[in-house]
């Protein structure tokens, strides 16, 4: 029997892409809000840990589909380079501006791209490395190396950045060979794992309110993969990859307003030079994957 497709519905898809960028936005707030008197590893083994109860109703699913040993490599591998991205991921949230860390968070994309040409064999085009070119620049506009002092927090969002970009590339390699939710599962079980004895180096014990703020953290976090996915079930990445970048917006927003965090008109220009080159990489991928397909571009 032939699973039915979802309908195509562009502005629904647009929508949801919207939503999961308000929910992503609402992990930075939790996290800005837990602050720094849990340490990074700490903070992001809780949330971890908190998440794997979203993991629950597919459990049964789960147990019945089995990883065979390809797949239990290659997600402990993810695993390893995920926990070094989140770990300091959380550090930097905690430490500089939402702003700041929207915007280089952006350069995920483009470190998969690199890693696709390094690691996948793909071919480097003039066109494409230009454009990893211009995301770099953006990176300077933002960091000003030179001008103002550097923070820990910046080189751990480069970090950050690295570490989800080669994530994501086993990501992809594992779409052939296991479920999303089975690989959705195993990465919740691997940083849970690998951030257990870094947690405990050095334990703060958390209050009821950081705890109810980190379970917040998994909950938005896990419903901006879930609207994410419906959106892409539901539109084309050329309608809704352009809606993640309000993310940008919405974060200069709520630094302002809930952090009294002053717009950098730095940040705001370098994190649009990267989102203008994310963009232009997302859009010609899709525009060759097209073609190679036979469809009409």
């Amino acid at each position: 029997m032939v699973k039915a497709q979802t309908p195509q519905n562009p502005l629904a898809g647009a929508f949801l892409m919207a939503l999961s960028g308000l929910s992503f936005v609402g992990v930075y707030v939790t996290v800005k809000i837990v602050g720094t008197r849990l340490p990074a590893a700490e903070a992001a083994w809780i949330r971890y840990m908190l998440g794997l109860v979203f993991l629950l109703p597919v459990a049964r699913s789960l147990w019945s589909e089995g990883a065979g040993r390809d797949v239990l490599k290659i997600s402990a591998l993810r695993g390893v380079v995920h926990v070094v991205g989140v770990a300091m991921w959380f550090f930097a949230m905690a430490r500089i501006t939402v702003a700041e860390v929207t915007a280089m968070g952006y350069l995920t994309p483009v470190f998969v791209t690199l890693g696709a040409v390094l690691f996948l064999g793909e071919r480097f085009a003039l066109r494409r490395t230009l454009a990893i070119l211009c995301a770099l620049l953006g990176v300077l506009v933002i960091l000003r190396p030179g001008f103002r002092e550097l923070q820990p927090a910046h080189l751990s969002m480069i970090l950050t950045t690295m570490g989800f970009g080669a994530s994501y590339l086993m990501a992809k390699r594992l779409t052939g060979l296991a479920s999303t939710n089975m690989i959705v599962a195993l990465l919740s079980v691997w940083v849970s794992l690998f951030l257990t004895p870094f947690a405990f180096i050095n334990w703060v014990s958390p209050t009821i309110r950081e705890i109810m703020l980190l379970f917040g953290t998994a909950f938005f976090a896990t419903a901006g993969h879930y609207f994410m996915t419906m959106a892409f079930q539901r539109a084309s990445l050329g309608v809704v990859q352009p809606v993640t970048f309000l993310q940008l917006v919405w974060s200069v927003l709520v630094g302002l307003l809930l952090f009294n965090e002053a717009i950098d008109q730095f940040v705001v220009l370098g994190g649009l030079i990267i989102v203008s080159s994310v963009l232009y990489i997302t859009l010609r991928e899709a525009r060759l994957k097209t073609t190679k397909s036979g469809e009409t571009p």
